[in-house]
């Protein structure tokens, strides 16, 4: 019958467009998938003391910022860093159960964790270090193991630039994006060794400071030019509460930071929002500078929540709802 026939064809040009959208979609979640994103830098124990409070010893380290931030928009994050046998397992089983793979974390039988200690003024914005014991990190040297070697993206955390140099040439082939942070100390006592790896990488992620300090010029946007000139294609500055600026040639773009209420602790907040930055660009596999636009906005939208709380512990709370609602604070904070 007429009836018969249309439901026939209705059924199969259904059946046509589903099929056409899993050719489109399914090439895509099987990418976003695998895709796969290496962090190398520091797990350690933190003792933090704000005007909001302290804290005893707690899980920190730049790795673990970045693997926990980066890890809420990939399956999968792979970590590679050392602790001591004194790491408790319930610290690591924390880590895995948001997808952080630790085949690559050395545990070093007999030898203590990297702890460091610090103590915020007033201002939040300046910190004092009561203790830095570098303890396994003394002799660190990256092992990757060979199931991480298909890494599409590698996020450098802040460590001698030796190490990072070492990280990059145990991998046997060069990375999509290679994105890498450090800190004034090594331009102080390993400049030569800090403009080697620069020539190795894509993106740097420094603060305003430290990039005044590396190009010997106070204007931020002279100075980005001359660290490109150094071999990152792509430069992060980060300004604390003032936002970060994204420099790529003669191209850039200012993200603010977002005004919040309480900041109960601002360490590990430049962490996550580097790891924000790469799971961002890591899950839409789009590295061009419009995406990282996107991207720098992500990330700060994840540092954003970093600061809520103690260490780590804001960010094992995030919903993808909560995500959602504060990129588009920042999209009404910078529209008009």
């Amino acid at each position: 019958s007429w009836v018969r026939q249309m439901r026939k064809h209705t059924l199969l040009i259904v059946y046509f467009l589903i099929q056409t959208s899993l050719l489109v979609v399914a090439p895509r979640l099987v990418k976003s998938f695998i895709m796969s994103l290496l962090t190398i830098g520091t797990v350690a124990f933190d003792a933090l003391e704000t005007p909001y409070g302290k804290t005893d010893k707690i899980i920190g380290g730049s790795c673990t910022y970045i693997a926990l931030s980066s890890a809420f928009f990939l399956p999968r994050v792979n970590v590679v860093a050392v602790v001591g046998d004194d790491f408790p397992q319930p610290y690591m089983e924390m880590l895995t159960s948001k997808g952080i793979n630790l085949d690559g974390l050395q545990i070093k039988a007999g030898e203590k964790s990297f702890f460091w200690a610090g103590k915020y003024h007033n201002n939040m914005n300046s910190r004092d270090t009561l203790v830095t014991d570098l303890n396994v990190l003394a002799d660190f040297k990256p092992e990757i193991p060979s199931s991480y070697q298909d890494c599409e993206y590698l996020m450098l955390g802040n460590l001698t630039p030796q190490v990072q140099i070492e990280a990059i040439q145990g991998l046997n082939k060069r990375p999509k994006l290679v994105v890498m942070d450090t800190m004034n100390f090594w331009m102080d006592v390993a400049m030569d060794d800090l403009k080697r790896v620069l020539t190795m990488v894509d993106v740097l992620c420094i603060n305003d400071e430290e990039a005044r300090q590396l190009s010997e010029q106070y204007s931020l946007r002279t100075a980005a030019k001359m660290i490109m000139a150094m071999g990152p294609k792509t430069l992060i500055i980060k300004k604390g509460e003032h936002g970060a600026l994204l420099f790529q040639g003669d191209r850039m773009f200012y993200c603010p930071a977002l005004p919040l209420e309480d900041v109960f602790d601002p360490t590990g907040a430049g962490d996550t929002f580097v790891g924000g930055f790469i799971g961002y660009l890591a899950k839409t596999d789009d590295i061009s500078f419009e995406n990282m636009r996107r991207a720098i906005v992500h990330g700060s939208a994840m540092a954003s929540f970093c600061v809520e709380k103690f260490g780590t512990e804001r960010l094992f709370e995030i919903t993808e709802a909560d995500l959602a609602s504060r990129v588009n604070e920042f999209r009404e904070l910078a529209s008009f």
